[in-house]
């Protein structure tokens, strides 16, 4: 039986460090053949383009173009394998795990190296992850939201006038069947807007989803109230109490700081 050709693995980083990580770790499997490194986005590029790699490793954070860039660059369709490599980036962590992308963190452990690598592998011996494309439209999709200027300043009706309030005036938003209510300074406003598109508008810094039908501001939060059995409330500074869906309790925690 003849042996399988290796794969050709193309490694990305703007740091000549972080590319010889890679390299170091490659040596424990010999099924593998570095096809090239490329130092930065731009490179990168034109390496999958014109060396056509069966697996990337792509650095995250690169100045000029970043691991996005070089994706967006080369298409969803075009694009090899890939595996990204950041360090620790919020975004970037929720956004792999949500579109099941892998991703290592900095620094790289040879464990879940190989556990990477070996998804790769099962991914490589069919002709085409055909879910890959759509799962790397979506990536960028999520990017190009997060990364959209945030909006400082909402426009409300109040009796006949349409009242624009700076976001930073806002205590918290509810959700009210196909509108959103406003909480600001013991007063609502009504909008004729959803949850979502609100959340997707305001700064994720500043503003945070608690529930499927409440956002908070995080100036505005008091304390934190743990009960039962993981079970989370946030207090705001004026007295109100809203629960944390478990599902939203640990990007509440990270956004809220070490502090808490």
């Amino acid at each position: 039986m003849s042996r399988r050709r290796p794969i050709r693995v193309l490694l990305v980083d703007d740091e000549p460090l972080g590319n010889a990580s890679l390299r170091g770790l490659l040596t424990e499997h010999d099924d593998v053949e570095i096809a090239g490194e490329a130092l930065g986005g731009h490179a990168a590029i034109r390496l999958i383009r014109g060396g056509r790699p069966d697996l990337v490793f792509l650095d995250v954070q690169m100045p000029e173009v970043d691991g996005f860039g070089v994706l967006r660059a080369v298409g969803p369709a075009a694009m090899p394998a890939v595996i990204f490599v950041t360090a620790y980036d919020a975004f970037a962590v929720r956004a792999f795990d949500v579109r099941a992308i892998d991703y290592l963190l900095k620094p790289v452990a040879a464990d879940r190296f190989a556990q990477a690598l070996d998804r790769a592998r099962d991914a490589l011996t069919r002709t085409r992850d055909t879910d890959l494309e759509r799962r790397l439209r979506a990536l960028l999709d999520d990017h190009a939201t997060a990364t959209a200027p945030a909006n400082t300043q909402l426009v409300v009706r109040v009796g006949r006038k349409d009242v624009v309030v700076p976001t930073a005036d806002v205590d918290w938003i509810e959700a009210d069947d196909y509108c959103a209510v406003l909480h600001i300074g013991g007063r609502r406003h009504v909008m004729r807007a959803t949850l979502a598109s609100l959340e997707a508008q305001l700064d994720s810094a500043a503003f945070t989803r608690i529930h499927r039908s409440a956002i908070i501001n995080l100036r505005r939060v008091r304390e934190v109230r743990r009960h039962g059995i993981g079970g989370l409330t946030v207090v705001l500074l004026d007295g109100t109490a809203l629960a944390v869906s478990r599902n939203r309790r640990a990007q509440l925690m990270e956004k809220l700081g070490p502090s808490y």
